[in-house]
């Protein structure tokens, strides 16, 4: 019953902004996303990391990524490259928080070595990818203010709009546009700005599968550079919730033991 409500108070947002400030109203939509996807527990899944530059040349990465709820935190997450050779055993933990910085470790096989991922080193690029450090951590609420700008359409989908601006001051953006799917509430494009507030990179959702009745997952995800022109592809298969995954799997440790 209480979940009943929260959705029915939800769906009359756009109709009480008149009540709320435009920064209530992006909050509680946040806060409304946030729960429609609380309670998978973890999932695993496969991966491919596809890398075109602005001429066309093309590279094509595998993956696995496995990823854990925390209560009353953010999630853990694990990434894991496969192939090609050279970058084979790489891996990525995240661990991300409501507050604070997050903890990032890389594991690079060629060096046997564990490189921490600096606060201020979060806003660079991901294996050359278009995807930066902290766009792999969980999206927690409490990472960003929120500010509601309107109701649209998106690709003949019913959205809202807001914007978010990163509370952290090492985060390589001032603020993010983000059109949500408002049956759903689910992200369906996001707009990053840099630190000159110009746009720097779009992030666009498709393929969304629902899983136990409940999760949405992407099954694609697009980084367009617009600024380089660069562009980076990730496309998700394989999804398998309550895996059995547990902290264990999240250690420090489990890098090196990932290959």
């Amino acid at each position: 019953m209480k979940r009943l409500l929260l959705i029915v108070l939800c769906s009359l947002l756009p109709l009480t902004g008149n009540a709320m400030t435009p920064e209530e109203q992006g909050l509680e939509i946040a806060r409304e996303v946030d729960r429609r996807d609380t309670g998978f527990h973890d999932f695993k899944a496969t991966m491919t990391m596809l890398l075109r530059n602005k001429h066309g040349e093309e590279s094509l990465r595998h993956m696995r990524t496995n990823a854990l709820e925390v209560e009353n935190d953010g999630d853990k997450t694990l990434i894991i490259f496969d192939r090609p050779r050279d970058v084979k055993g790489t891996a990525l933990l995240s661990y991300s928080h409501k507050t604070g910085s997050d903890d990032q470790w890389l594991y690079l096989p060629a060096l046997k070595r564990v490189k921490r991922i600096a606060s201020r080193n979060k806003s660079g690029p991901f294996m050359g990818s278009e995807f930066a450090y902290e766009d792999l951590s969980s999206q927690e609420v409490e990472k960003y203010t929120y500010k509601y700008i309107r109701d649209e359409q998106l690709n003949g989908k019913d959205v809202l709009v807001q914007e978010r601006y990163p509370v952290d001051p090492n985060s390589g953006y001032t603020r993010q546009v983000v059109w949500i799917d408002k049956a759903e509430y689910i992200p369906l494009k996001i707009e990053f700005y840099d630190r000159k507030k110009a746009l720097l990179k779009t992030l666009e959702f498709k393929g969304y599968k629902q899983y136990l009745d409940r999760y949405w997952r992407a099954s694609e995800m697009f980084m367009q550079n617009q600024q380089t022109g660069k562009s980076t592809l990730l496309t998700w298969e394989d999804y398998k919730f309550r895996a059995g995954l547990k902290s264990s799997n999240f250690g420090k440790n489990s890098l090196k033991r990932a290959r």
